[in-house]
């Protein structure tokens, strides 16, 4: 009978018996997901399995002393000199069974490890049977043969369940002492080891059993004086006194969070396994490796944080902020405002629908620059205006509630005003602006028309992941892709966006001083030490506040605002998100500096004089240069805004070789009518040299002399001037787009003179 138990039990041996320490460790599985930054250091911790609360494999070396030497002490005393069995253990209990006495158990470490590895050796609720103890002695044998002591003992601490959910020492060390396992005190030790004995047992008995573990650790040496033994034992019962508040502390603390670390939102993106992978966690790899950068993701969590407390006066609680690899398209910092400054901390404000204000406008102008719409220098008039909608009257307005007159394109994008952008949509249209945003990476929900011309100013909703990626667009001339949260893969392909001289001309504009100095002075906290090409916003009722911008090799986009959509009080573009992206951006490149970028083929650059603005070289795109722009000389209060192209050389007034010739308009001119200035006020300067001259407009005749103004209607029109015979001296070519006026052409009439 005995040795068919025997063969039975040698049988039913598992395959852990022959396990060597390092398959046991591999197979090992935390309930916990690591999430790594880019250099392979902890970032998060995130619970991807809900059946169990199992933390990261702990190497004996970081377990406290007093943990390792209390658990010899309370399961297995000569666990050091056996080799896998007790048998003066076995014996002992054997001896007890005969004669129905209590004793300690004859289980050691060994075994009880064994009965961990294998599910068929585990205790069930009448004890294990013949069979498996027969089982576990073999087992444990085994192990010993295959294993050190000190791995043993290793995996048992990793292995070995406690109270409730938790398994492993990792996880009872941080959910009941908010500690890792290597700083547990004897008193922490000895609770830990009583809970290995009695995982659910009561306070009560938890409290008695560690105070016996305790007494162990904290044994006096032998004294030979009776003094010295009575103050031992009067710190021993002290001791137990103190344990026992200790236990019913403990036993109600749950310390360790299912996430911790500072990306929680990367992690819940990156770490959740898909729901067609089964139970949640069933496919969660143990770490994770990310892009993100740790010192940088800590630097730009500290920076929002405490610019958070500098606007806790004005109604501000949430934030966010992203920084981008402009060549890889890898997320560097991903940071939300996560902890108790936030009242919605699980919010990712990264991937929330906002409205993004002025920061729209770039892309905006430089879709109009790419059409040939306008240029750098092209006067935009800056005035009140009216704009009839479906909905009724559209009026747009700056900032400061004051006009600037006629400025420049690039004094109207740098300083972000309002009415000059409004006016460019008109020209550009929602619709077509709406797929331009799509083509940068920003799809919107609605169409250009649902938003009218209120899209110039942001009306609409985008993330600020996708707002600060379609940024990175402009950074890479144009191209854009998709970002990344991973290392290691090859990048997607870039797709052609924008005009790359268009992406130039507005970075250039973005990265000038000057161009925003009538908005923000000349020393704002935009100025950087590199270059960098940077955009603020602010969206309605000061819901939103945005800043975003690039260098050579980063993009940095910041949001300030409330979870709750409440207004701030009194929060610009420079007091708000912009000090957290110059910070971020100035950490970037305290070691690696930034360049301009280089001008693309197609470009030219001109000397310019622009009307009201001071002397100054501007970029064109090739076929756009004009040295002058003086709206007295190009139209008198209208609303013009040019492309200016070669002259046709298949037009013969343009190759005469008479004296006479049309000095304004330039053949090529595109004219955008503003549906909001009254027709009168929106008439052409024509001009010519020569001498007794006829305009001729589609062959019609409309003025005589060298100047004339002409009140245009949409179309594509021939200007031409004639002598007295009716000989072509010269002629240009040029469109009209919007809304004209009905009822023929008007005719032209003398320049009123300048007071």
């Amino acid at each position: 009978m005995v040795i068919a138990t025997i063969l039975i039990a040698t049988s039913a041996a598992s395959a852990w018996a022959n396990a060597t320490f390092e398959q046991v460790k591999t197979s090992y599985r935390p309930s916990d997901t690591l999430l790594l930054d880019r250099q392979g250091k902890v970032l998060h911790r995130l619970r991807t399995d809900a059946t169990v609360r199992r933390g990261q494999w702990v190497a004996l070396a970081d377990v406290s002393p007093a943990l390792r030497t209390a658990l010899v002490l309370s399961e297995d005393k000569r666990f050091y000199e056996h080799s896998g069995v007790d048998w003066r253990a076995v014996s002992a209990a054997a001896w007890g069974n005969l004669w129905n006495t209590r004793t300690r158990g004859a289980s050691t470490l060994t075994m009880q490890l064994a009965g961990l590895l294998d599910e068929d050796l585990r205790r069930g609720g009448g004890g294990r049977s013949v069979v498996q103890k027969v089982g576990q002695t073999l087992s444990a044998q085994s192990l010993e043969r295959s294993c050190r002591k000190d791995q043993i003992l290793e995996a048992y601490l990793n292995l070995v369940p406690f109270r409730g959910e938790m398994v492993g020492i990792d996880a009872l060390s941080r959910s009941l002492f908010g500690k890792a396992p290597h700083g547990l005190d004897n008193r922490e030790a000895a609770i830990t080891a009583a809970l290995i004995r009695a995982p659910n047992a009561k306070e009560a008995q938890v409290a008695q059993r560690a105070c016996s573990v305790l007494s162990s650790l904290e044994a006096p040496a032998k004294t030979s004086t009776p003094t010295s033994k009575t103050a031992a034992t009067t710190r021993a019962a002290s001791g137990c006194d103190a344990i026992a508040l200790m236990v019913s502390g403990t036993l109600s603390r749950r310390e360790f969070a299912p996430s911790e670390g500072l990306a929680p939102h990367v992690a819940r993106l990156l770490l959740r396994p898909p729901s067609a992978a089964g139970p949640e966690g069933a496919s969660a790899p143990p770490t994770v490796r990310s892009s993100l950068s740790a010192p940088l993701q800590r630097f730009t969590q500290l920076t929002l944080q405490t610019q958070l407390r500098e606007l806790a006066g004005r109604h501000v609680e949430d934030a966010a902020a992203l920084v981008l690899d402009n060549a890889s398209g890898e997320v560097l910092a991903w940071v939300n405002s996560s902890g108790p400054l936030s009242a919605a901390p699980e919010v990712d404000f990264v991937t929330s629908q906002r409205q993004p204000g002025s920061t729209l406008k770039p892309f905006l102008y430089g879709q109009a620059l790419a059409e040939r719409r306008i240029t750098a220098a092209s006067l935009l008039e800056d005035s009140a205006a009216q704009i009839q909608t479906s909905g009724g009257l559209y009026i747009p307005q700056n900032y400061d509630r004051q006009f600037k007159g006629w400025v420049s394109a690039r004094t109207a994008l740098g300083a972000s005003l309002n009415v000059p952008a409004v006016r460019t949509l008109v020209m550009v249209s929602p619709d077509a602006f709406q797929k331009q945003l799509t083509r940068m990476g920003m799809p919107l929900k609605e169409s250009g028309d649902f938003y009218g011309y209120s899209l110039a100013l942001g009306s609409a909703e985008t993330t600020l992941l996708d707002l600060t990626n379609s940024y990175r667009t402009l950074a890479n001339g144009g191209r854009a892709s998709p970002i990344r949260l991973t290392v290691g893969r090859t990048p997607p392909p870039f797709s052609p966006a924008l005009d790359a001289r268009a992406a130039f001309i507005v970075g250039d504009i973005l990265s000038d001083p000057m161009a925003r100095a009538r908005t923000f002075g000349t020393d704002s906290v935009l100025a950087t030490r590199f270059w960098a090409a940077v955009k603020t916003g602010t969206s309605k009722d000061m819901r939103d506040n945005w800043a975003v911008g690039y260098s050579q090799h980063y993009t940095v986009g910041v949001w300030v605002g409330n979870a709750s959509g409440a207004p701030m009080w009194d929060v610009s573009g420079t007091t708000g998100a912009a000090p957290i992206w110059a910070a971020v951006m100035n950490q970037l490149h305290r070691q690696r500096n930034g360049r301009a970028p280089q001008p693309p083929a197609g470009l030219v650059q001109k000397t310019v004089t622009v009307e009201g603005e001071a002397p100054r070289t501007e970029w064109f795109i090739s076929g756009t240069e004009q040295s002058s722009f003086d709206m007295e000389k190009e139209a008198t209060r209208a609303y013009s805004t040019r492309a200016i192209g070669q002259n046709d050389s298949k037009n013969p007034g343009n190759n005469t070789t008479n004296t006479a010739r049309i000095t304004a308009p330039t053949s090529g001119t595109i004219l955008a009518l503003d549906p909001d200035i009254p027709p009168q006020a929106q008439r052409l300067s024509l001009e010519a040299d020569g001498s007794n001259l006829r305009w001729l407009i589609d062959g019609k005749q409309v003025a005589k002399g060298n100047t004339a103004l002409w009140l245009p209607w949409p179309g594509r029109h021939v200007i031409q001037i004639v002598d007295a015979k009716g000989k072509v001296l010269d002629q240009v070519r040029l469109e009209v787009r919007g809304a004209g006026v009905k009822g023929g052409a008007p005719a032209a009439t003398a320049p009123p003179r300048r007071p």
